[in-house]
């Protein structure tokens, strides 16, 4: 069974706890990241070196991080619990649930398989972030990972909530988030035990996090000689929810041309692969596993994979976003290798038509010359791709719950 232990988690004073956390980067802007990064006592600003500095000193930007983050803990705008599993809960508006355990996972358990992937990492990204945590030293975004539902941890959970949060706030998206901190000695042991029972954890969001804190580990550990594991490098600041709590949304992709084919020659060379159905200036949704949603030249189709293409068994051939990678970017549009090139863009996908819509919309902005709505992968293909020791192409699913960033901090060296 994989590792799941508590930890001190660091976390904002009362008084600061709804403006302190913030959405990951990735929601905001450059221009809203800089303005946010200009108010104090907020995580973005304490990471403003890093995120708006005009400083090319990267190392001593990094510095300024740790030593402010140091700073808020001293000052007590940042304060620190005992050892803790932290229970954790989002409503969303739609009266949506997702919940499950902050905690800490094993590194050792990710690098020997017992806490299972199916992307692929881009490895630039994982050396920019490995080298981030070599100079600051926290986590503030947890891994998700997932595993088959427990009726035991749900009862546990369901017990937990009887008593009152110590965070209970509304975020500006209208999702309320709660959280219940758990240190109590017996209370410890019984989640510990039920949650031993698990055999594997799955990586639902969070790669190229879980991927550089092992890269990062793997340095530590060279030149640690006293190394045996248990060292706080060693672990990655996790999240952990039964399939029951999560939802897989399409990932779509926007193409900047189609090199120098013209639509009809494209559409042509799709026809080997495709059976093509036009659905005109409807924006299409599609439907099911092996149909993609092609926009193109202000029209839609619908794209159905033959048959004949499709692998009998589970294996990447039975996966939309794989078979769109071989056979669209690959084949057709030439572009070998879609983990690097500038050529495609990723837009996150809502399950229904909204997606579509978005799609569109920057389309019809320019943003590309083509765009494609894939369906979204299933938990039980992720589960065998994974088992399977299969690698889908990077950004194939899209996975809420989307966490908030320094709801919770763990500091690395504490």
């Amino acid at each position: 069974m994989p590792v799941f232990k508590p930890f001190r988690g660091i976390r904002p004073h009362k008084e600061y706890e709804a403006t302190f956390p913030t959405h990951p980067l990735d929601n905001f802007t450059q221009a809203e990241i800089t303005e946010k990064a200009q108010v104090e006592k907020t995580y973005i600003n304490m990471i403003k070196p890093y995120v708006v500095s005009k400083s090319k000193d990267v190392d001593r930007n990094l510095r300024k991080i740790r030593s402010t983050f140091e700073e808020l803990v001293k000052e007590n705008t940042l304060v620190q619990d005992n050892s803790s599993y932290y229970l954790y809960e989002q409503i969303y508006p739609n009266k949506q649930i997702f919940r499950g355990l902050l905690g800490l996972a094993s590194i050792e358990d990710f690098v020997n398989g017992k806490i299972k992937r199916h992307e692929s990492t881009i490895p630039q990204k994982k050396e920019k972030l490995a080298h981030y945590l070599e100079k600051v030293n926290i986590q503030a975004e947890p891994v998700l990972l997932t595993y088959p539902s427990n009726s035991k941890i749900e009862l546990l959970m369901n017990h937990e909530e009887k008593n009152v949060p110590i965070f209970n706030h509304v975020d500006t998206k209208g999702i309320r988030h709660k959280i219940w901190r758990i240190d109590n000695r017996l209370k410890l042991q019984q989640f510990k035990e039920v949650i031993d029972q698990i055999e594997s954890f799955y990586i639902a969001d969070g790669h190229h996090r879980i991927g550089s804190t092992a890269m990062h580990a793997a340095r530590q550990k060279e030149k640690n000689k006293k190394h045996n594991g248990t060292e706080a490098y060693n672990f990655v600041y996790s999240f952990i929810v039964s399939n029951q709590s999560i939802k897989i949304h399409d990932y779509n992709r926007i193409v900047d041309n189609i090199g120098n084919l013209s639509t009809e020659e494209f559409l042509q060379k799709l026809e080997k692969y495709f059976l093509i159905h036009k659905k005109e200036e409807t924006p299409y949704y599609p439907s099911q596993k092996f149909h993609i949603s092609m926009y193109l030249d202000n029209k839609f189709y619908s794209l159905h994979m033959k048959h004949d293409l499709r692998s009998p068994e589970m294996s990447l051939d039975n996966l939309d976003h794989h078979l769109f990678d071989k056979y669209i970017i690959k084949d057709i549009l030439k572009i070998e290798n879609s983990d690097s090139s500038d050529k495609i863009s990723y837009i996150k996908g809502t399950s229904n038509i909204e997606g579509v819509k978005l799609l569109k919309e920057k389309v019809d902005k320019g943003e590309g010359k083509v765009g494609f709505s894939i369906y979204p992968v299933s938990f039980n293909d992720m589960i065998k791709i994974s088992d399977l020791k299969l690698r889908m192409p990077p950004k194939c699913t899209f996975i809420e719950p989307k966490l908030v960033t320094a709801l919770l901090i763990y500091d690395m060296k504490q």
